[in-house]
């Protein structure tokens, strides 16, 4: 769903108002036209991305799976918004990289690159993305490094097994070992590699290094849950994580996120689903949408507020 299919059809805008943690007013504009605006205590924000200093959500909704069992796309845009609610910046980060890539892309084909066939500008493109391309890299192997614990507590709590899993950051950088942090070290390794495919990228048009090509890889005992795993250890899995990025963000923030479950009973059995609605909604605002309620026991019915749309 876009922004734009929650504007009633006879309208051109449709208005979002909320308050986060007692203290600061929410209003978000959306337009049938033109971007959607942003407001905090009636203060436009520049950048939209600042949204996420003043509220902060998990959510799980069916289609996650996908983030276990489907193409490298989907881990790197949960890894993304995994690190995005850390650290607010890394958004400018991938931005950033994704407009450089947009633009060596563009140079190949360009006429001026035909004629000349210069490298000056494909080099100072190789420093630019190496110093980002580095920054992404750190801060998606750190934040995968701190999520690690919480996936291995939720599932052994959700699987009820001694099943050991893994979680590793497949990256296309050759001879850099795990534990490499220095930045001047790891852009160097990237700047070569960025080097060495120039010739095939100068044919194709494509930059087939990077972290817009990297993957992370979840595990357990040793075989991929992608590949091999049931179902069930799949849709298990998948739990752990979000649970563990929940229990992340609010260890290190303070503050624990919303957490927006939408529509995921269904995809679980009786004794997962229980042990998750036993475990929501302690310590976080939880929002759970579900089209029918014979799914939830009578006591947590009762404890529930329920809005029927």
């Amino acid at each position: 769903m876009s922004d734009k299919d929650l504007i009633e059809n006879d309208s051109d805008m449709a208005v979002v108002i909320g308050q986060i943690n007692f203290k600061d007013d929410l209003k978000l504009n959306l337009f049938r036209k033109g971007p959607k605006r942003i407001y905090v205590n009636e203060s436009i924000l520049k950048k939209q991305s600042e949204i996420k200093n003043y509220i902060r959500s998990v959510c799980f909704c069916s289609n996650d799976i996908d983030i276990v069992r489907s193409e490298p796309s989907y881990r790197r845009t949960w890894i993304d918004k995994v690190v995005s609610q850390l650290e607010p910046v890394y958004l400018d980060l991938i931005i950033r990289f994704n407009r450089l890539l947009k633009q060596r892309s563009h140079f190949w084909r360009s006429e001026s690159f035909l004629k000349t066939q210069s490298s000056d500008i494909v080099e100072s493109f190789d420093i630019q993305m190496s110093i980002i391309s580095t920054r992404i890299f750190r801060r998606r192997r750190r934040a995968l490094l701190k999520i690690k614990p919480y996936v291995e507590y939720w599932h052994n709590h959700l699987s009820k097994s001694k099943e050991q899993i893994d979680i590793n950051y497949l990256s296309g950088i050759q001879n850099i070992s795990p534990e490499e942090e220095e930045e001047e070290v790891i852009s160097k390794k990237i700047a070569e590699q960025l080097l060495n495919q120039r010739s095939i990228e100068a044919l194709t048009g494509k930059c087939n290094f990077g972290p817009h090509r990297d993957d992370v890889e979840f595990l357990i005992n040793n075989v991929s849950v992608r590949k091999y795993g049931s179902s069930g250890q799949q849709r298990t899995f998948i739990l752990a994580l979000k649970m563990a990025e929940l229990d992340l963000l609010t260890k290190t923030l303070n503050v624990p996120p919303i957490l927006i479950l939408d529509d995921v009973l269904a995809e679980l059995d009786l004794t997962r689903q229980n042990l998750l609605l036993n475990s929501v909604g302690k310590d976080s605002q939880c929002f759970i949408s579900a089209t029918h309620l014979d799914k939830f026991n009578q006591s947590f019915l009762c404890s529930s507020q329920m809005i029927h749309l």
